[in-house]
């Protein structure tokens, strides 16, 4: 897919591998919009884009708030245009420490349920309409190898994660003849502060950092036609399909 000139929405885009997402894709000439809950973190980042001579605009919002759904995509809409590329990377753990499903509170999966894909599914249902009248959009969902993995106390966000990668599975099932592509993209372990959050013993050293990731994503998003509509890709290995 040709980045430049496209118009980008990503979530969770004032850190980790949001934001080196962003500049990945602002400095290949894409106009960028950051989504994300924190003030400070988001005109971080969108001032070091800027700085490096993209274009990015932050919108302060909680995915996991339907009233902020329609605000999201009007405000994005005015500043860059009709999204192109959707990229769905705002996630929450769920509780931690990480626990056991037995020791889960009911509101706690419900809102990792509503961040991670109740709130993708209203971006997607808002967007995805406005890129299948044009014949032409991608929708990257972030997932993780939790989707797939059963991991003792991962619960909340593993049971996400994997409703989110059946549902982009149904979205390229209906919306393929439309000309809107869909791709679930595992991008591997990164040293990021969710990270630390989940696993705060783990060896630092051994998990590669959010730039590299989104290089390998960025590749994926550049060849996403080569790719079957609906694929769960490993970052790492973007000639494999899942």
């Amino acid at each position: 897919m040709r980045i430049k000139d496209t118009a980008v929405l990503i979530t969770g885009g004032s850190k980790g591998l949001g934001r080196a997402l962003a500049n990945a894709l602002a400095s290949e000439g894409a106009r960028v919009v950051l989504v994300a809950r924190h003030e400070k973190n988001l005109n971080e980042a969108v001032e070091e884009i800027c700085a490096g001579g993209g274009t990015a605009f932050g919108i302060v919002a909680d995915i996991g708030d339907k009233h902020a759904i329609h605000v999201i995509t009007g405000q994005a809409a005015a500043l860059v245009g009709p999204i192109d590329i959707l990229i769905q990377n705002a996630s929450t753990l769920g509780p931690v420490p990480l626990r056991l499903l037995l020791d889960t509170d009911c509101e706690d999966l419900e809102r990792a349920l509503e961040v991670n894909v109740v709130g993708p599914f209203r971006l997607a249902k808002v967007l995805a309409g406005s890129m299948a009248l044009r014949g032409t959009g991608l929708v990257v969902s972030i997932t993780s190898d939790a989707s797939v993995q059963a991991y003792p106390e991962w619960g909340a966000y593993s049971i996400s994660k994997a409703a989110m990668d059946h549902m982009t599975r149904l979205f390229a099932a209906e919306l393929h003849e439309a000309g809107v592509q869909f791709l679930s993209v595992d991008p591997g372990d990164m040293d990021t502060a969710m990270h630390r959050e989940a696993l705060p013993d783990a060896d630092r050293s051994t998990l590669q950092q959010p730039e590299t990731a989104a290089r390998n994503v960025m590749e994926i998003i550049r060849d996403s036609e080569r790719f079957r509509n609906g694929s769960r890709l490993q970052a790492s290995e973007a000639g494999v399909l899942k």
